[in-house]
Protein backbone atom coordinates (compact mmCIF):
# COMPACT_ATOMS: atom_id res chain seq x y z
CA UNK A 1 0.00 0.00 0.00
CA UNK A 2 1.45 3.54 -0.74
CA UNK A 3 2.68 5.53 1.86
CA UNK A 4 -0.08 8.84 2.43
CA UNK A 5 0.89 12.63 3.63
CA UNK A 6 -1.38 15.26 3.89
CA UNK A 7 -0.31 18.82 3.32
CA UNK A 8 -2.48 21.43 4.64
CA UNK A 9 -1.70 25.08 2.96
CA UNK A 10 -2.00 27.56 0.12
CA UNK A 11 -2.05 27.12 -3.74
CA UNK A 12 0.64 28.80 -5.45
CA UNK A 13 -0.46 29.82 -8.88
CA UNK A 14 3.22 30.36 -10.30
CA UNK A 15 3.68 26.17 -9.20
CA UNK A 16 7.28 26.59 -7.46
CA UNK A 17 5.73 26.85 -3.46
CA UNK A 18 2.48 25.90 -1.66
CA UNK A 19 0.24 23.07 -2.77
CA UNK A 20 1.71 22.33 -5.64
CA UNK A 21 5.37 22.71 -4.21
CA UNK A 22 4.48 19.93 -1.36
CA UNK A 23 2.58 17.55 -4.33
CA UNK A 24 5.72 17.66 -6.05
CA UNK A 25 7.96 17.03 -3.28
CA UNK A 26 6.34 13.98 -2.04
CA UNK A 27 5.39 12.44 -5.04
CA UNK A 28 9.22 12.62 -5.91
CA UNK A 29 10.37 10.99 -3.08
CA UNK A 30 7.75 8.11 -3.24
CA UNK A 31 4.72 9.23 -1.21
CA UNK A 32 0.81 9.60 -2.47
CA UNK A 33 0.08 13.29 -1.45
CA UNK A 34 -3.33 14.50 -0.91
CA UNK A 35 -4.33 18.37 -0.14
CA UNK A 36 -6.38 20.92 1.31
CA UNK A 37 -6.36 24.34 0.21
CA UNK A 38 -6.08 27.04 2.71
CA UNK A 39 -6.10 30.41 0.57
CA UNK A 40 -5.55 30.69 -3.03
CA UNK A 41 -2.80 33.16 -4.08
CA UNK A 42 -2.20 35.31 -7.15
CA UNK A 43 1.53 34.29 -7.36
CA UNK A 44 4.57 34.10 -9.59
CA UNK A 45 8.85 34.17 -9.32
CA UNK A 46 8.46 38.11 -8.91
CA UNK A 47 5.43 39.07 -6.45
CA UNK A 48 2.37 37.54 -4.61
CA UNK A 49 -0.50 40.18 -6.10
CA UNK A 50 -3.71 38.64 -4.53
CA UNK A 51 -4.98 36.40 -1.52
CA UNK A 52 -7.95 34.76 -0.93
CA UNK A 53 -8.96 32.66 1.86
CA UNK A 54 -10.88 29.67 1.65
CA UNK A 55 -13.79 29.87 3.85
CA UNK A 56 -13.63 28.28 7.23
CA UNK A 57 -16.17 25.24 6.91
CA UNK A 58 -15.15 24.25 3.49
CA UNK A 59 -11.09 24.17 4.85
CA UNK A 60 -12.48 21.72 7.55
CA UNK A 61 -14.52 19.67 5.23
CA UNK A 62 -11.35 18.69 3.19
CA UNK A 63 -9.74 17.82 6.51
CA UNK A 64 -12.23 15.90 7.18
CA UNK A 65 -12.68 14.06 3.56
CA UNK A 66 -9.46 13.05 3.63
CA UNK A 67 -9.13 11.94 7.53
CA UNK A 68 -11.85 9.86 7.58
CA UNK A 69 -11.04 8.19 4.36
CA UNK A 70 -6.68 8.34 3.45
CA UNK A 71 -4.77 6.35 6.22
CA UNK A 72 -3.05 9.55 6.75
CA UNK A 73 0.65 8.71 7.76
CA UNK A 74 1.75 12.40 8.68
CA UNK A 75 0.27 16.09 8.01
CA UNK A 76 2.32 18.93 7.10
CA UNK A 77 0.96 22.55 8.07
CA UNK A 78 1.66 25.64 5.32
CA UNK A 79 0.59 28.53 5.27
CA UNK A 80 -2.76 29.66 7.00
CA UNK A 81 -3.15 33.46 6.51
CA UNK A 82 -5.60 34.29 9.30
CA UNK A 83 -6.11 33.49 13.19
CA UNK A 84 -9.54 31.98 12.00
CA UNK A 85 -8.20 29.61 9.39
CA UNK A 86 -5.05 28.64 11.75
CA UNK A 87 -7.77 28.07 14.60
CA UNK A 88 -10.18 25.97 12.17
CA UNK A 89 -7.36 23.55 11.02
CA UNK A 90 -5.90 22.99 14.48
CA UNK A 91 -9.60 22.23 15.78
CA UNK A 92 -9.81 19.96 12.80
CA UNK A 93 -6.47 17.71 13.18
CA UNK A 94 -7.35 17.16 17.21
CA UNK A 95 -8.03 13.82 16.04
CA UNK A 96 -4.99 13.09 14.43
CA UNK A 97 -2.57 10.90 16.20
CA UNK A 98 0.49 10.96 13.68
CA UNK A 99 3.02 13.10 13.56
CA UNK A 100 2.76 16.54 12.40
CA UNK A 101 5.14 18.93 10.40
CA UNK A 102 4.07 22.25 10.78
CA UNK A 103 5.94 24.99 8.52
CA UNK A 104 5.62 28.06 9.98
CA UNK A 105 4.97 30.46 6.38
CA UNK A 106 5.22 34.30 7.01
CA UNK A 107 6.75 35.67 4.31
CA UNK A 108 6.60 34.66 0.49
CA UNK A 109 10.27 34.76 -1.40
CA UNK A 110 9.48 37.89 -3.30
CA UNK A 111 9.07 39.74 0.24
CA UNK A 112 4.90 39.58 0.37
CA UNK A 113 3.21 38.85 3.46
CA UNK A 114 1.86 35.31 3.82
CA UNK A 115 0.55 35.95 7.38
CA UNK A 116 -1.68 38.78 9.51
CA UNK A 117 0.16 40.09 11.46
CA UNK A 118 -2.48 39.61 14.51
CA UNK A 119 -2.30 35.60 13.19
CA UNK A 120 1.22 34.68 15.09
CA UNK A 121 -0.02 34.42 18.30
CA UNK A 122 -2.85 32.22 17.44
CA UNK A 123 0.01 30.22 15.32
CA UNK A 124 2.00 30.05 18.43
CA UNK A 125 -0.84 29.33 20.67
CA UNK A 126 -2.88 26.33 18.68
CA UNK A 127 -0.72 24.48 16.41
CA UNK A 128 3.14 24.92 17.84
CA UNK A 129 2.00 22.85 20.35
CA UNK A 130 0.59 20.26 18.16
CA UNK A 131 3.89 20.15 15.95
CA UNK A 132 6.12 16.97 15.80
CA UNK A 133 8.63 19.21 14.33
CA UNK A 134 8.29 23.03 13.93
CA UNK A 135 10.80 24.63 10.79
CA UNK A 136 11.48 27.65 10.44
CA UNK A 137 13.74 30.22 8.97
CA UNK A 138 15.58 32.53 11.07
CA UNK A 139 13.14 35.33 10.25
CA UNK A 140 10.11 33.41 11.35
CA UNK A 141 12.17 31.69 14.63
CA UNK A 142 12.90 35.47 15.27
CA UNK A 143 8.85 36.69 14.57
CA UNK A 144 7.63 33.66 17.32
CA UNK A 145 10.22 34.34 19.67
CA UNK A 146 9.81 38.26 19.62
CA UNK A 147 13.63 38.72 19.17
CA UNK A 148 16.75 39.59 17.02
CA UNK A 149 17.11 36.66 14.44
CA UNK A 150 19.73 33.92 15.41
CA UNK A 151 23.80 35.09 13.51
CA UNK A 152 25.43 32.24 14.89
CA UNK A 153 25.10 28.53 15.24
CA UNK A 154 24.72 28.55 19.13
CA UNK A 155 22.13 31.50 19.00
CA UNK A 156 20.19 29.36 16.49
CA UNK A 157 20.14 26.52 19.33
CA UNK A 158 18.99 28.68 21.78
CA UNK A 159 16.12 29.81 20.00
CA UNK A 160 15.05 26.35 18.72
CA UNK A 161 14.89 25.35 22.77
CA UNK A 162 13.25 28.33 23.35
CA UNK A 163 10.65 27.29 20.43
CA UNK A 164 10.50 24.04 22.10
CA UNK A 165 9.22 25.84 25.46
CA UNK A 166 5.85 26.84 23.28
CA UNK A 167 4.77 22.78 22.97
CA UNK A 168 6.93 21.68 19.67
CA UNK A 169 8.87 18.29 20.74
CA UNK A 170 11.21 19.54 17.96
CA UNK A 171 12.34 22.48 16.11
CA UNK A 172 14.48 22.70 12.88
CA UNK A 173 16.24 26.12 12.69
CA UNK A 174 16.87 26.39 8.94
CA UNK A 175 19.99 28.12 8.13
CA UNK A 176 19.13 29.37 4.69
CA UNK A 177 18.87 33.32 5.75
CA UNK A 178 22.22 33.02 7.78
CA UNK A 179 25.41 34.12 6.50
CA UNK A 180 28.91 32.01 5.29
CA UNK A 181 29.77 29.84 2.88
CA UNK A 182 27.72 26.54 4.36
CA UNK A 183 24.51 26.45 5.57
CA UNK A 184 23.75 24.86 9.15
CA UNK A 185 20.24 23.43 9.57
CA UNK A 186 20.18 22.33 13.53
CA UNK A 187 17.48 20.05 15.03
CA UNK A 188 16.52 20.26 18.30
CA UNK A 189 14.62 18.80 21.09
CA UNK A 190 13.19 19.76 24.55
CA UNK A 191 16.70 19.67 25.85
CA UNK A 192 19.25 19.53 23.56
CA UNK A 193 20.48 19.84 19.93
CA UNK A 194 20.12 16.36 18.79
CA UNK A 195 21.31 16.98 14.84
CA UNK A 196 22.79 19.26 12.32
CA UNK A 197 22.39 19.42 8.46
CA UNK A 198 25.19 21.34 6.73
CA UNK A 199 25.92 21.97 2.85
CA UNK A 200 27.32 24.59 0.86
CA UNK A 201 25.45 28.07 0.08
CA UNK A 202 24.86 28.29 -3.22
CA UNK A 203 25.03 31.26 -5.39
CA UNK A 204 21.44 31.34 -7.15
CA UNK A 205 18.39 33.17 -7.20
CA UNK A 206 16.69 29.90 -7.89
CA UNK A 207 14.91 29.14 -4.04
CA UNK A 208 11.42 29.53 -4.29
CA UNK A 209 9.53 27.23 -2.44
CA UNK A 210 12.39 25.76 -0.55
CA UNK A 211 10.51 25.84 2.77
CA UNK A 212 7.62 24.33 1.40
CA UNK A 213 9.77 21.76 -0.44
CA UNK A 214 11.72 20.88 2.83
CA UNK A 215 9.11 20.82 5.35
CA UNK A 216 6.93 18.16 2.65
CA UNK A 217 9.98 16.10 2.37
CA UNK A 218 10.10 15.68 5.91
CA UNK A 219 6.21 15.03 6.19
CA UNK A 220 6.99 12.61 3.27
CA UNK A 221 9.82 10.88 5.30
CA UNK A 222 7.85 10.59 8.38
CA UNK A 223 4.94 9.15 6.59
CA UNK A 224 7.40 6.61 5.23
CA UNK A 225 7.93 5.25 9.32
CA UNK A 226 11.01 7.00 9.02
CA UNK A 227 12.41 8.23 12.08
CA UNK A 228 12.34 12.22 12.56
CA UNK A 229 16.63 12.74 12.37
CA UNK A 230 16.32 9.95 9.42
CA UNK A 231 13.12 12.32 7.93
CA UNK A 232 15.07 15.25 8.37
CA UNK A 233 18.64 13.87 6.77
CA UNK A 234 16.34 12.30 3.65
CA UNK A 235 14.11 15.75 3.00
CA UNK A 236 18.03 17.76 3.41
CA UNK A 237 19.77 15.45 1.18
CA UNK A 238 16.20 15.71 -1.36
CA UNK A 239 16.37 19.10 -1.46
CA UNK A 240 20.25 20.55 -1.87
CA UNK A 241 19.67 18.46 -5.05
CA UNK A 242 16.97 20.11 -6.33
CA UNK A 243 18.56 23.81 -5.52
CA UNK A 244 21.81 22.16 -7.24
CA UNK A 245 19.83 22.31 -10.33
CA UNK A 246 17.24 24.52 -10.20
CA UNK A 247 19.31 27.04 -12.69
CA UNK A 248 18.38 24.71 -15.56
CA UNK A 249 14.80 25.28 -14.96
CA UNK A 250 14.52 28.87 -16.33
CA UNK A 251 11.27 29.47 -14.71
CA UNK A 252 10.24 32.89 -14.82
CA UNK A 253 11.94 36.03 -14.12
CA UNK A 254 12.10 36.47 -10.98
CA UNK A 255 12.74 33.72 -8.19
CA UNK A 256 12.36 31.10 -9.57
CA UNK A 257 11.82 27.08 -8.04
CA UNK A 258 14.14 24.66 -7.11
CA UNK A 259 14.19 21.32 -9.50
CA UNK A 260 12.21 19.07 -7.83
CA UNK A 261 12.20 16.35 -10.16
CA UNK A 262 15.74 16.36 -10.77
CA UNK A 263 16.07 12.46 -10.07
CA UNK A 264 13.48 11.88 -12.62
CA UNK A 265 14.28 14.08 -15.55
CA UNK A 266 17.43 16.80 -15.89
CA UNK A 267 17.20 20.39 -16.20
Amino acid sequence: MAHIALTIAGSDSGGGAGIQADLKAMSALGVYGASVVTAVTAQNTRAVTAVHGIPLDVVSAQIEAVLTDLDVGAIKIGMLATPDIIQTVADSISGFEGPVVLDPVMIAKSGDSLLAQDAVQTLRDALVPRATVLTPNLPEAACLLGCSEANTPDQMTEQGLALCGFGAQAVLMKGGHGRGDICHDLLVDGSEQIAEYTAPRRDTRNTHGTGCTLSSSIAAGLAQGLALTDAVAQAHDYLQGAIALADGLGIGQGHGPVHHFHRVWPA
